[in-house]
């Protein structure tokens, strides 16, 4: 709480200065005041002085006060079209949540693998990947680290006298860093790649559809999963045990108990199904029906539809003063259900694209361009590999979509200043972004399996620095080769 005071005082005065006493810019007043309001902005991010979604709230409050922007301008990046994709992929993965699906789909991955130790480990983290991919690392991780520690309690009874340490180890540390891999894959995987795709299109003009995004990194995920699954087995983390039949029973006995699949089940795999299918084949379909259609429209119509189709579950438990008829099916979703859904993300996104306008118009991005072109490596890989490696390690200390939001604007203008395609250097940085996994501040995902007690400081730093490497390599020669 103290760091925190200290900071704030911090950001006000460093405002304070640099709007009063100090223009470092010799800038005119109105790109005074959005330089001063973006720095109180970040100092606010980085060091979380307040909760980040109020943060961004600022700019409703503080553009128009001094004059930067009218308030309908500001107020209308909160509702742009990218955040109500994100908002259909939460109402999503609430309803895979709400009935169990993802756990059905991770047991059967389970059992699908094999039960000899490095066919378990694959398990584990294909089935966080998979899931990944369309629920939040964090949700993957939280189901996925109880079926991992009761598995791990098996091994441990049906193998005394086998040192399970380094085991246990990749298959907890296996389960984050695939959750946070698996995000990559999908613009509504993680946070950070909706943050780029919102900035690139608002202010860059670059319209990025899921497909085109998956096309990109897709391919780079999976790599670095197959990379980061080869050093576990053969490098680091090596272990010798052979087929576990007892352990494959449990996995089984977990699966049997979900007992067989039931409508809900069905229901929400098919909503989720046709989405992922008309994201896909999006820009096929416009062309065949001569429809404008959004990859947010998708996400909302299922949404929409979450909350249309009945569950085929009784409801039960109804209180006296409700009155609807207590046989009717249950919703595959209810409103209430979205009291669980991370709606200061959202706020997050409006706030961030609002400064990243602020500062464009103001021509504060334009100036940075400049400066970081007449500094930046002449080589088109080496700016890659150099805005992948500070993002990287930037993310083992912020929160990643903060840094996102922070970083888009200056990698936006950076590559327009160089001339280059404002993807190969914004993809990179924001895939860097949720590759951290030496700390466990770095993600969610890292923090869930630490706190188990059952990893070393010093095993995670090492598998986390080795998780960096990979990631940087892999970023930066993949989108060199696809975007460039």
């Amino acid at each position: 709480m103290k760091d925190q005071k200290l900071w704030m005082g911090f950001g006000i005065i460093l405002l304070i200065s640099i709007y009063f006493f100090w223009n470092p810019f010799q800038s005119e007043i109105k790109m005074l005041s959005t330089i001063s309001v973006a720095i109180l902005m970040v100092c606010f991010w980085i060091f979380e002085i307040l909760p980040l979604p109020v943060t961004a709230l600022l700019p409703l409050v503080i553009f128009p006060l001094t004059g930067i922007e009218e308030i309908q301008q500001t107020a209308r990046h909160y509702a742009d079209p990218i955040i109500f994709l994100f908002m259909g992929g939460f109402f999503i993965a609430l309803a895979i949540e709400k009935w169990n699906l993802h756990r059905r789909i991770a047991l059967n991955v389970l059992v699908w693998t094999g039960s000899q130790g490095n066919q378990i480990l694959m398990g584990f983290m294909l089935a966080s990947f998979l899931i990944s991919m369309w629920l939040s690392n964090t949700a993957t991780t939280m189901m996925m680290f109880p079926i991992a520690t009761s598995v791990l309690t098996v091994i441990a009874k049906t193998n005394p006298d086998t040192d399970l340490k380094y085991f246990q180890i990749s298959i907890l540390l296996g389960i984050a860093y695939a959750a946070n891999i698996g995000g990559l894959a999908t613009i509504i995987g993680t946070p950070p790649n909706v943050a780029f795709v919102a900035y690139a299109r608002e202010q860059l003009q670059v319209e990025i559809s899921f497909f085109d995004w998956m096309k990109i990194c897709f391919p780079i995920a999976i790599l670095i999963l197959a990379l980061l699954y080869l050093l576990f087995t053969k490098v680091i983390f090596i272990n010798g045990l052979q087929r576990q039949e007892k352990t494959m029973d449990f996995i089984r006995t977990e699966r049997s108990l979900l007992g067989p699949w039931n409508p809900s089940e069905i229901r929400t795999l098919m909503v989720f199904v046709m989405a992922a299918t008309l994201w896909i084949i999006r820009e096929p379909l416009e062309i065949f029906l001569h429809l404008k259609i959004h990859d947010s429209m998708i996400g909302i119509a299922a949404g929409i539809l979450l909350f249309i189709i009945p569950s085929g579950v009784k409801i039960k438990n109804k209180k006296p003063s409700e009155t609807e008829d207590p046989q009717t099916d249950e919703r595959l979703l209810h409103w209430s259900d979205t009291s669980k859904m991370s709606w200061g993300i959202l706020l997050m996104f409006g706030g961030g694209l609002t400064l990243a306008k602020a500062l464009e118009n103001a021509g504060v991005i334009q100036q940075i361009g400049q400066f970081l072109s007449l500094h930046s490596p002449s080589s088109v890989f080496l700016s890659i590999v150099l805005i992948t490696t500070i993002s990287i390690f930037l993310s083992e200390l912020l929160s990643n979509i903060a840094q996102v939001i922070v970083m888009a604007p200056v990698v936006g203008s950076l590559s327009l200043a160089l001339n280059l395609n404002p993807l190969i250097l914004g993809i990179p940085m924001t895939l860097a972004a949720s590759c951290a996994g030496m700390l466990p501040m770095g993600t969610p995902p890292n923090a869930i399996v630490f706190s188990s007690g059952k990893i070393p400081m010093g095993q995670m730093l090492k598998a986390g620095f080795y998780l960096n490497l990979i990631s940087i390599v892999t970023i930066s020669f993949l989108a060199y080769l696809i975007i460039g």
